[in-house]
């Protein structure tokens, strides 16, 4: 099972790039696809979803070019868009029901299937009642039921948890953890936090480009001796975060502690500090690597 993406391009109208030159190897697992909101996440994901065509580069599902065979990916494909929408009349299980015809599975199977899918995603009891009265959370979970209908080898899954709860959140990120299998999984988001939880590789794009893959280890293990902090009073916040990558701040008693991930020590009082995923992240795509691209 394996999913090449190789120079992958996608120019829009205005001659804005939304993707430049994107290569990457995807294997079983969950690649968490990590980026600020206009990276170029969302066109990836329409695209490797077969709804959004690249100007240029190939991309290969186990040897298939899914631009000259769309079919072969979207009979394994699972998606869940950023923007997923429901039928607010409809209960779960007519929803779900509407959704497995239109991929072409049989009423007995899909019932089955349905029945196993709200029990994967604790709506059993709630399988009745109008979507329309579903918190964010119940929807999401919803959204990820439907894109599992098919039982898919490549799991797509764009911004899932924004706008959840913290309780939603874990649920979600859990839920993922659990169907990643021997399938590949591919989480599209802004928020650290959620590839830190559930990712066993992370690609790090930025502007349409990708600037990094590896594994979380890896990410954390080229931030290493780059960490520190700095106490400093308020009145000197602003200057240093002019100077400085600052990836968090919290006022105490005894002054402003300044979390900066720096190539050099940024004075005599700084004190090193174990990398973070939000300080590779910080690193790579808001530091020199990033601006690089």
């Amino acid at each position: 099972m394996k999913l090449s993406l190789k120079s992958v391009s996608k120019l829009y109208s205005g001659k804005v790039w939304g993707l430049k030159d994107f290569s990457l190897e995807v294997g079983p697992g969950i690649l968490g696809l990590l980026g600020p909101n206009g990276a170029g996440k969302s066109t990836l994901m329409r695209i490797l979803a077969t709804i959004t065509k690249p100007t240029s580069g190939t991309v290969m599902w186990n040897g298939v070019d899914i631009l000259r065979a769309p079919n072969r990916l979207r009979a394994v494909l699972g998606y869940l868009p950023q923007d997923f929408g429901v039928y607010p009349n409809l209960n779960a299980v007519e929803f779900l029901e509407y959704l497995a015809a239109a991929k072409g599975l049989n009423r007995k199977t899909a019932r089955q299937r349905i029945q196993e899918l709200l029990e994967v995603v604790n709506l059993v009891e709630a399988r009745k009642r109008p979507l329309g009265g579903f918190s964010g959370g119940m929807r999401q979970r919803v959204g990820i039921a439907q894109a599992l209908l098919n039982d898919p080898e490549l799991l797509i899954v764009d911004e899932p948890t924004a706008g959840l709860d913290p309780e939603e959140r874990l649920r979600f990120r859990n839920l993922l953890s659990e169907l990643s299998g021997a399938r590949i999984v591919i989480l599209s988001t802004h928020i650290v936090s959620d590839v830190e939880a559930c990712a066993t590789s992370i690609a790090l794009i930025a502007r349409g480009h990708l600037i990094t893959s590896a594994a979380p280890e890896e990410l954390l293990q080229s931030v290493e001796g780059k960490v520190w902090e700095v106490v400093v009073p308020s009145a000197e916040l602003p200057i240093l975060r002019q100077q400085y990558l600052t990836s968090s701040t919290m006022h105490r008693s005894d002054g402003v502690h300044l979390r900066i991930v720096a190539e050099e020590k940024p004075g005599t009082s700084a004190v090193p500090q174990p990398p973070t995923l939000e300080d590779a992240y910080l690193y790579w795509v808001a530091g020199k690597k990033g601006d690089s691209e």
